[in-house]
């Protein structure tokens, strides 16, 4: 006998709310939570549950009786395939009022601490073509959308350059027009497919491990500089060179024209030697003044206008005076720790990636910044008492952690030293939320500020400043 279905649909049912990672928030009969993924609050439809958890379902709309005024018409093609814009079909001023919302309940329910009253979001200029970093991978059996499917017809084309379906490590969504990323992005991507198509280069297939063309990544500047670099599974130079002199050719304005032979079982390009076939090896961001070489392997702030904007309040909030040493933990390539240089006495930067703190050390030079230094290591072995006794004991720390917030050791550290000040930088304000409650017994949150660094998706920046109680 086989397991009875315990899915179950549930009608006419008003999405209440938006939860985390994207998905909206209804309640069925009983009381229990139903997280919903393709509603928006105000919506009132029919559920199809996929899940069932002791305290919550989740399910898909699959008939909704009347739409939300909270509603957009989503302005792309690829809107609800994709994946990559959840909130596309949400008004932008609501996406804010969500995101705030999140912020507020993370600090509020998980940190339980005492708040002030949290500023209003710092909403985006621009909520499309904002992004100055895409990577797209090539497929030989690109995924058929449900349109597609249902015609019934016979697809000659299989080759994909796209985006992979959510879930699904080894199926690509083909790409025709992407709101991420500013022009020549689709231009450049749209070509690559159509010459590589026509010249019969192979799609890479990743179950077979075959094929040559694996992935392009295009990066681009407010400088007007545009990075492009094409992986290829293995060394054709005939082949190879052919592709890129075309890209050359279609595309002058690139001043960065890379590649990488990559025939490992994964697409990271972190372990792999980049060759620079045309133009120079990176391009320059730069924000106040400050120029930032970025290679082909370097970590930047992926929307360069709300970058310059996280960094302000940032900046703000640390409130120099000129007599400060400064800790800026986690320092990536040290954006911040330059940009708040010129305020403090001396700047010391930490991080784990060690071409990150060579990039930070090779623009302080370029900048004409020699108030800084920077040390590569583990944050919980390098911010050590042996650290601090030999670089001081700083007034003011910085820290933008990754996602999963500051180990616990770091974290002690801190209360170890106990400095003035602190402004922590997040990404994830759940996890931020969780680091401040055990901040709570000698600090105090003295301004709260989130940033939207992503419309049209959930994410959501939040910088906080802690004043020594």
């Amino acid at each position: 006998m086989g397991r009875r279905n315990k899915n179950k649909l549930f009608e006419a049912v008003e999405v209440v709310d938006a939860g985390a990672k994207g998905k909206s928030i209804a309640k069925s009969p009983d009381g229990r939570v139903i997280f919903v993924n393709n509603a928006v609050p105000g919506d009132v439809v029919d559920i199809q549950t996929t899940k069932k958890r002791k305290s919550y379902f989740e399910g898909t709309a699959i008939n909704f009786h009347s739409y939300s005024d909270k509603r957009v018409e989503p302005v792309c093609q690829h809107f609800g395939t994709c994946g990559g814009c959840k909130w596309q079909f949400m008004d932008y001023k609501y996406q804010l009022e969500y995101k705030q919302q999140e912020v507020t309940n993370n600090l509020q329910r998980l940190g339980k601490i005492e708040l002030p009253e949290i500023t209003p979001i710092l909403g985006s200029k621009e909520i499309y073509f904002y992004r100055n970093k895409m990577e797209f991978s090539f497929s030989d059996s690109r995924w058929l959308t449900l349109d597609e499917i249902k015609s019934g017809k016979d697809f000659d084309d299989k080759n994909a350059l796209g985006f992979h379906i959510p879930g699904m490590w080894d199926k690509i969504l083909d790409i025709k027009k992407c709101h991420l990323q500013e022009d020549p992005s689709n231009a450049i991507r749209n070509f690559v497919k159509i010459f590589a198509t026509q010249n019969d280069i192979p799609f890479f297939n990743t179950r077979a491990q075959s094929g040559l063309l694996r992935t392009l990544m295009i990066r681009t500047a407010s400088t007007g500089e545009i990075m492009v670099l094409i992986q290829f599974y293995e060394e054709n130079k005939a082949v190879r060179e052919l592709l890129l002199n075309a890209v050359a050719e279609e595309f002058p304005e690139i001043t960065s024209l890379q590649y990488v032979i990559n025939n490992k079982g994964n697409d990271t390009i972190y372990d792999q030697e980049v060759i620079c076939y045309k133009g120079q090896d990176h391009i320059f961001e730069e924000m106040e003044g400050l120029k930032f070489k970025i290679n082909a392997k370097s970590f930047y702030q992926t929307n360069s206008a709300q970058a310059y904007e996280l960094y302000k309040v940032t900046r703000d909030f640390a409130d120099l005076k000129g007599d400060e040493l400064v800790y800026d933990l986690y320092t990536g390539t040290g954006t911040i720790a330059q940009f708040v240089a010129k305020q403090a006495k001396k700047v010391i930067g930490v991080e784990a990636v060690p071409e990150a703190i060579s990039d930070a050390i090779e623009n302080a030079e370029r900048n004409g910044i020699d108030n800084t230094q920077f040390f590569a290591g583990d944050m919980k072995k390098v911010f050590t008492e042996k650290f601090i006794n030999k670089h001081g004991h700083p007034d003011v720390i910085i820290t933008d952690p990754p996602r999963d917030g500051m180990h616990k050791d770091v974290v002690a550290q801190i209360i170890g030293i106990l400095p003035k000040k602190i402004v922590y930088v997040s990404c994830n304000s759940a996890t931020q939320a969780r680091d401040l409650a055990l901040l709570d017994e000698h600090y105090k949150v003295t301004k709260v500020q989130p940033v939207d660094m992503f419309p049209q998706t959930f994410h959501v920046e939040n910088v906080v400043c802690l004043e020594r109680k």
